[in-house]
């Protein structure tokens, strides 16, 4: 509301809710500063688990920062943004969401105190963008060569990533499944890159078993069962037939009326039908193919020619499942029985429908030159199955970043605390307020170590002066060992690894989110406008707002004015 001559304005409409100056910033970092501590136990080799329970019930346990986020349904605007944080590091690289997480909430928490000694956010800003600059190019600088050929650097940082999760017992095994599933979908671009798209990695759940009975099928399952009873269950060495027609009589597309005068006629008319349909199964049978799979309908009747030609069959199978078939077993997709070649079929060394469970599963495997593979998960309940799909995820986005960046650090808060070290220096030649500004975002970075020590149930502070003093000898990758409370020297020896990009996105985006809470100065929250039931006013206002009945629209204790 503003004052005009005496007489006040309304601008906003009432039950409006706004905040202004200091008090917005502070409700704003308070806000992102508790999406930080939630997730903060949860970070590294030693973090806790969560327990999330949704309205229905249903529960989830990860420590996946991403998950927790999305699962606890945040209303505060402020920490929406920091839930957008975690979203698009594991967009991105598909690692490092709790890191990205708590770094953000640690340069607001440090940012605070410079706004307290009246420095103006956009100082603050200008000097958090120019501290994330120097820190890439820190990270960039301190990075190792790596790649699709360094087979032990893979599964290092492939392991790395999942120690900290409930996988971490079979975390070799499944590493090893992950680099030969990357391996197999890589592809080289026009640059002759590397460029691996985890979309050609179909992930399959089913509980039962135990996570060491995960499984690699180079080829894909279907989600199907043969069509017919008297079909072969299995196909070795088969010739597969992929279609997109079905093999149906096509109907007419306009009204057409047959008029039949004689038993007879009928009889040629279910004649030439069944004759239309043997001429496509005899296609089909003629190009060699064993296996047929069908993205439309089959005819009964053309069943059971396929049956009585031993030509394993699946029917209304997905057109994504087709195109992934097609990169597998690298058959051509057909769309006329008239255009089909044997060798435009696909190849694959088994086709066999097996039950999982209680499902029955069409598994086609053993194909030469997979481009698209599958994961099948195993584990003892759903919701351990559900976590082991998080923790392959990340593995699988930890191995193609290390494919198409080349580029890895070593891990466990080593390179946070080295570029700290890095930055405080830099810090020492810039002038004026924005050198505080970078000494601050240094002094963030320590958080990564800070939290593993403090998971581990060791002393922050002291595990902190030990590592700063191993760092200044030079031992750019010195960490802890968080069993033992010991210094590690060099955390890439004993295979510690984390890809470089990940670090480097953990800190591009907690900076810009962080930045942009900085400069919000003026929160506006409209009124709600939920009412009661049926849209009905409450009893006695004539469908007016509180406090105007009777003034003719007038806002209240203004009736008078005019």
């Amino acid at each position: 509301m503003a004052q005009l001559g005496g007489q006040p304005i309304i601008l906003l409409k009432e039950g409006t809710e706004r905040q202004r100056g200091r008090d917005a910033m502070e409700n704003n970092i308070a806000a992102a500063k508790a999406i930080a501590d939630a997730v903060r136990t949860s970070l590294g080799p030693r973090g806790m688990d969560k327990m999330l329970v949704d309205q229905f019930g249903d529960v989830v346990i990860t420590n996946d920062g991403a998950t927790i986020l999305k699962e606890i349904d945040v209303q505060h605007p402020a920490a929406k943004m920091m839930v957008e944080v975690a979203k698009t590091q594991d967009s991105e690289v598909g690692d490092g969401t709790t890191t990205s997480v708590i770094l953000a909430g640690e340069l607001l928490k440090r940012a605070e105190k410079l706004l307290q000694q009246k420095i103006h956010p956009t100082v603050i800003t200008e000097g958090f963008r120019r501290a994330a600059e120097k820190a890439i190019e820190i990270l960039e600088g301190m990075s190792i060569k790596s790649g699709i050929d360094d087979y032990d650097g893979l599964k290092n940082a492939a392991m790395t990533c999942m120690s900290s999760k409930i996988v971490s017992e079979s975390r070799e095994m499944l590493a090893g499944l992950c680099i030969d599933a990357i391996k197999a979908i890589a592809e080289k671009d026009e640059n002759g890159k590397w460029i691996a798209d985890i979309e050609k990695v179909q992930i399959q759940k089913k509980e039962g078993e135990s996570i060491d009975d995960t499984t690699l099928i180079k080829g894909i399952i279907l989600d199907k069962e043969v069509v017919s009873p008297g079909m072969p269950r299995s196909v070795k060495d088969a010739k597969i037939l992929l279609l997109q027609s079905a093999v149906e009589i096509e109907k007419t597309e306009f009204e057409t009326k047959l008029q039949i005068t004689s038993p007879e006629q009928i009889q040629q008319f279910l004649d030439e039908e069944e004759h239309m349909l043997r001429k496509m199964v005899q296609k089909i049978e003629n190009s060699g193919a064993n296996v047929l799979i069908c993205q439309k309908g089959i005819d009964d009747m053309a069943q059971h020619f396929l049956t009585k030609a031993g030509i394993l069959t699946v029917r209304r199978v997905k057109k994504s499942d087709i195109e992934k078939l097609s990169k597998a077993t690298g058959g051509m997709i057909f769309n006329n029985l008239d255009d089909i070649t044997p060798e435009k079929l696909g190849f694959a060394g088994l086709v066999e429908e097996r039950k999982v469970m209680n499902d029955s599963w069409i598994f086609i495997e053993e194909c030469k030159d997979p481009k698209s593979v599958v994961i099948l998960i195993r584990g003892g309940t759903e919701l351990i199955v559900d976590e082991v799909d998080r923790a392959i995820h990340d593995a699988l986005c930890v191995t193609r970043d290390i494919i198409e960046d080349e580029k890895v650090v070593g891990g466990g808060g080593a390179p946070e605390l080295e570029t700290a070290i890095q930055l405080r220096k830099f810090a020492q030649t810039l002038g004026g307020r924005e050198q505080l500004a970078v000494e601050v975002f240094a002094d963030s970075l320590d958080i990564v170590p800070k939290t593993l020590a403090e998971n581990a149930g060791l002393d922050q502070i002291e595990v902190l002066m030990k590592l700063r003093a191993s760092h200044q000898a030079g031992n750019k990758f010195a960490a802890i060992d968080l069993d033992t409370g010991d210094i590690i020297d060099d955390m890439v020896k004993v295979g510690v690894i984390e890809p470089t990009i990940v670090k480097i996105q953990a800190i591009k985006s907690s900076t810009e989110a962080a930045s942009m809470l900085l400069r919000i100065d003026d929160v506006i929250a409209s009124a709600k406008t939920a009412g009661p039931p049926g849209g009905m006013p409450p009893p006695g206002m004539g469908g007016m707002p509180p406090g105007m009945g009777g003034m003719g629209g007038m806002p209240p204790g203004m009736g008078d004015m005019y």
